[in-house]
């Protein structure tokens, strides 16, 4: 493994894993209880928040701004706040909220650190399957401390693809990317979180994932992931305001970078 050239990054890092696992204990917590929660939709009747995430949000940026003040913050529920330093954290509390809610284990706390518009830490806790994945920039990827190192041989035939989408896509374009994907002989599978499908590609798990409109808060944590276990992603637009804006999130493993490349279009 080799070491950063990003100083204290190891700290911001065992920080990071620190912070995820005990929101993500908070957020399992709630999820136990999940029949006392409000649930409260935003865009559309599938867009959901709760407490749980608001509360986990607040809990993450204490943690992490308390130790590093000077630093950016971006949560899904509570927007950008930035900072003075070179880097910027990037959360999302629950990613996978409506099957949170509804009582699926699919869901997961993602932690990103931004240095230079790149991502250079990605935490993920998916409290529900124990576990942990962790990666910083030079240091590798980790699931539960085990390295992750991706398959070259793994490609969309003979290995399971991720995909996502919400009502910020059509319809039309949902079943031209189900079409092309086909047509391409691959598999696919969509759980409800991007962030957690993106911690799979990483995993080797999936080969990829695709997805035409997705927020900073979801992805930028398992791109990390898997650029750290070998793989691609797809570069986020993260000056400005475009950090806070939705952009198409694209991720494989060596294998599948051109094959998705060509159905993203790329």
């Amino acid at each position: 493994m080799t070491a950063s050239s990003i100083p204290g990054l190891d700290a911001r890092l065992a920080l990071a894993e620190a912070v995820a696992r005990e929101a993500g204990e908070l957020a399992l917590d709630y999820f136990r209880r999940r029949e006392t929660l409000v649930i409260e939709t935003k865009r559309d009747p599938q867009d959901v928040v709760s407490i749980a995430d608001r509360n986990v949000e607040k809990l993450v940026r204490e943690r992490l701004l308390g130790a590093y003040p000077d630093d950016g913050f971006l949560g899904e529920e509570y927007g950008l706040e930035r900072g003075t330093s070179a880097f910027t954290w990037v959360v999302d509390p629950i990613d996978g909220t409506a099957p949170f809610v509804n009582g699926m284990p699919n869901w997961c706390v993602s932690i990103a650190l931004l240095q230079g518009g790149e991502p250079v830490i990605g935490v993920i806790s998916a409290p529900c399957q124990d576990e942990l994945y962790a990666a910083a920039a030079g240091m590798g990827a980790t699931l539960n401390g085990k390295r992750l190192t991706l398959d070259p041989a793994r490609t969309l035939r003979n290995m399971p693809t991720g995909f996502g989408a919400n009502n910020f896509v059509t319809p039309q374009f949902v079943g031209q990317m189900v079409e092309k994907l086909l047509e391409a002989g691959a598999s696919f599978i969509r759980n409800g979180s991007g962030a957690m499908m993106l911690a799979y590609v990483a995993a080797g798990r999936l080969v990829g994932y695709y997805e035409p409109y997705m927020h900073a808060w979801d992805c930028l944590g398992g791109y990390c992931l898997v650029r750290e276990a070998g793989g691609w992603f797809h570069p986020f637009p993260t000056e400005g305001e475009s950090l806070t804006k939705g952009s198409v999130v694209l991720a494989a493993a060596p294998g599948a970078i051109d094959d998705l490349r060509r159905i993203a279009g790329v």
